[in-house]
C-alpha cells in the first residue's frame, strides 16, 4: 500500500513525494504500538496453541485488541491537532508542509484500525493459520490501490484529490480491512473466539512483551526523524530518493522476510508451547539459514535492477541517481536484515522482545545516526555515508542478536511465562517441560 502511495505520489511531484514520506514518518507510529501488542499476542497465541491452553489464548486475544483499541486515541489526537507541526519541524518546505499535514491528519485517524489488523492478523497467525490474514490483508489492498489511483488523478466522476486522494484511500481500506478481520474472529472459520477478559497476568505478559517491541519500532521510528533532517539538508531530491530507494526493498524483499520471521515466531513458538526448546531452537536455526539464502539471492538481483525500479516512481535525474544508490545499498543489506529479522522473530516466540530492541538502538543511533552524521555532515562525504550507514547498521544488530540467540537462555523466558499463566481458568492449560 505505501509502494503504490510513493508510485502515485511521483507522479505529482517530487514535493510530493516528499510529503508522503515525511508524513509516513509519523503514519508509522500506529503500526509500531499495533506491532508491539500484536507481537505479545502471537507469542501468547502460538505458545498456548502448542499447549492447548484455548482458553488462555482467547482471553490474550481478546485483551490485546482492547488494548490497541484504547492506544489509538493519542495519535488521532496528534492527528487533529499537530500535523501541520509535526512536517514543518523537519525542515521541509512550505509545500511539502502543506500536503503532507493534510495526508498525516487522515491517516493517524485510521489509527483504531490500523491497531486492530496488526493485533488480529498476528493473533490468527500464532493459531497456525498463515492463509486467513493473506486473503483478508490481499483484499484490503486491491481496494488501496485502486481508491489511491482513482483519488488521486480524479478518474471518472471522482474528483482529482491529489495527496488527499492518497490518503483517504488508505484510511478507507484500513477501517474494511479491520472490520473484515473482528468478523473473521467472530465467525466459525476461527480458532479463536472473544470472551470476557479477566486474568491480570495475562494482561501484564502482554504488555512485558509488547513493550520492547513497542519500543523497538519507535526506537526506529524517532530516528527517521534526524536522519531525515539530515537528508533534507542535502535537498529535497535526496530526502525523495531515500524513500523511493528503501521503496524497492521494502516491496520485493521485505515481505518474504517477514515471512520468514512470522513463520520463526510461530514454529518457534509452538515448540516451546510443546514442551520442545531444543527443537525450537533448531527449527529457528534452520528458518534462518533459508532466509539468509533465498532473500540474499534476491538482493544480488535487486542490485543490478536497482536504477530500472527507480525509474517507475520518478524521472527526475537528480532523484533517480539518489534513489538509485539507496536501492543498492538495501539490496547490499538483504542478507544481513534477513538474519535479523528471522532470529528476532525466534527469540519472540519464546516471549524475548528485549534484546531485539537492545539491537536495534544501538545499531540505528550508533551506526546509522552516527555514521551519516559524522561521515556526511562533519567530514562532507555527503550522501555516501547514509549508505555505509544503513550497511553498518544492520550488520551490528545481527552481532548482538546471533551472539544471545546462541546462548539459548531465551528459551526459559518463554517457559516460565507460560508456567506463571498455566490458568486456573483452563482446565487443558498444561506446564511444558523445561
Amino acid at each position: 500500500m505505501r509502494t503504490t502511495d510513493v508510485i502515485v505520489a511521483g507522479f505529482l511531484s517530487p514535493a510530493a513525494v516528499a510529503a508522503v514520506g515525511l508524513a509516513d514518518v509519523y503514519a508509522r507510529l500506529p503500526a509500531r504500538i499495533g506491532s508491539g501488542v500484536g507481537d505479545g499476542a502471537i507469542a501468547l497465541s502460538s505458545q498456548d496453541t502448542g499447549r492447548g491452553a484455548v482458553g488462555n489464548r482467547n482471553e490474550a486475544v481478546t485483551q490485546a485488541l482492547l488494548i490497541g483499541v484504547l492506544a489509538s486515541v493519542p495519535f488521532i489526537v496528534f492527528g487533529l491537532f499537530f500535523n501541520e507541526w509535526a512536517i514543518a519541524v523537519l525542515g521541509a518546505e512550505i509545500d511539502v508542509v502543506q500536503s503532507g499535514a493534510l495526508y498525516l491528519v487522515i491517516i493517524l485517524l485510521s489509527s483504531p484500525a490500523r491497531h486492530t489488523v496488526l493485533i488480529a492478523a498476528r493473533a490468527i497467525q500464532g493459531t497456525g493459520d498463515t492463509r486467513s490474514p493473506m486473503i483478508v490483508r490481499s483484499g484490503a489492498n486491491a481496494v488501496n490501490i485502486v481508491g489511491t489511483v482513482v483519488l488521486a488523478f480524479g478518474i471518472g466522476p471522482l474528483p482529482e484529490l491529489s495527496v488527499i486522494g492518497i490518503a483517504v484511500a488508505t484510511t478507507s481500506a484500513n477501517y474494511l480491512e479491520a472490520m473484515a478481520f473482528l468478523v473473521f474472529i467472530y465467525s466459525h472459520w476461527s480458532q479463536i473466539e472473544y470472551v470476557h477478559p479477566t486474568d491480570p497476568i495475562i494482561g501484564k505478559q502482554l504488555i512485558l512483551i509488547g513493550l520492547p517491541r513497542t519500543a523497538e519500532g519507535l526506537t526506529e521510528l524517532i530516528a527517521e526523524f534526524p536522519f531525515n533532517a539530515i537528508l533534507l539538508v542535502f535537498g529535497t531530491e535526496v530526502n525523495a530518493a531515500y524513500h523511493i530507494g528503501r521503496r524497492m526493498y521494502q516491496q520485493i524483499a521485505a515481505p518474504l522476510s517477514r515471512g520468514y520471521g512470522i513463520a520463526t515466531n510461530i514454529i518457534v513458538g509452538q515448540g516451546l508451547g510443546e514442551g520442545n526448546p531444543t527443537e525450537a531452537y533448531w527449527d529457528g536455526s534452520i528458518i534462518a539459514m533459508l532466509g539468509v539464502i533465498t532473500v540474499g539471492g534476491l538482493g544480488f538481483v535487486l542490485f543490478g535492477i536497482a536504477e530500472q525500479f527507480v525509474l517507475l516512481f520518478t524521472h527526475d535525474p537528480m532523484t533517480v541517481a539518489y534513489a538509485t544508490g539507496f536501492a543498492r545499498a538495501y539490496a547490499l543489506s538483504t542478507v544481513l536484515i534477513a538474519l535479523y529479522v528471522v532470529i528476532a522473530g525466534a527469540l519472540r516466540g519464546g516471549s524475548e522482545t528485549r534484546v531485539p530492541f537492545l539491537a536495534k538502538l544501538s545499531g540505528t543511533f550508533i551506526f546509522l545516526l552516527g555514521t551519516t552524521y559524522l561521515f556526511g555532515l562533519r567530514l562532507g562525504y555527503g550522501v555516501v555515508a547514509a549508505y555505509a550507514g544503513i550497511v553498518a547498521d544492520y550488520a551490528w544488530r545481527n552481532v548482538v542478536l546471533c551472539f544471545y540467540y546462541a546462548t539459548g537462555d531465551w528459551r526459559e523466558r518463554g517457559t516460565t511465562m507460560m508456567t506463571d499463566r498455566a490458568g486456573a481458568d483452563d482446565e487443558h492449560a498444561s506446564t511444558p517441560d523445561d
